[in-house]
């Protein structure tokens, strides 16, 4: 497993942010109080992609609960460190969701656009309940109003990637997360 202290990705400087041993830890967590909140119940779990396929998968093997699971493709960064201000949706979901209980699985809320986009989306096809886990939140950059149930790291106005996460389509094979240093000639 790929685990080093700092990475060069598209020629700029990564620092190891969040380790792999605390990922595990908190992901865990998460996951039992998903158990707990969700016992008797059978949720789908929908995970947006591309950043959250790594975080949903560690995540299911933590509950015990059962679950489905599908996924939605958005798109709000393309190649850049900020949004566009724009969400593009590139794949629809494909199970239905009327009378369900849904958790939407994100690897990162910031702005809250995306989230914000998905959530009245998903309020069109009539589930049960809507609920959201993510790994990361920027509550500092956050401008849409979205309620999150659980999240597993606040962080603070940083580009992130690893564990899912890209820069320009690189970085997501990372095992842990990196934040975009200060220091560019270290």
């Amino acid at each position: 497993m790929y685990k080093p202290d700092h990475v060069i990705c598209n020629n700029e400087k990564f620092d190891l942010y969040i380790s792999k041993s605390q990922l595990d830890e908190r992901i865990a967590e998460l996951g039992r109080q998903i158990d707990e909140d969700y016992e008797g119940k059978r949720p789908i779990l929908i995970g947006i992609l591309n950043g959250a396929y790594i975080f949903l998968a560690d995540l299911m093997r933590h509950l015990s609960i059962s679950c489905e699971v599908d996924f939605i493709k958005l798109s709000s960064y393309g190649d850049e460190k900020v949004s566009s201000g724009k969400v593009t949706e590139r794949k629809e979901l494909d199970a239905d969701i009327e009378s369900r209980h849904v958790i939407l699985v994100e690897d990162i809320v910031d702005t809250g656009l995306s989230m914000s986009f998905m959530i009245n989306k998903l309020k069109e096809r009539h589930p049960e309940s809507i609920s959201v886990v993510t790994l990361l939140h920027k509550k500092v950059a956050t401008k849409y109003d979205v309620n999150l149930d659980y999240v597993g790291f606040e962080i603070p106005n940083r580009f992130v990637l690893g564990y899912g996460m890209d820069y320009a389509q690189e970085g997501r094979n990372l095992a842990q997360i990196y934040a975009l240093s200060d220091n560019q000639n270290a």
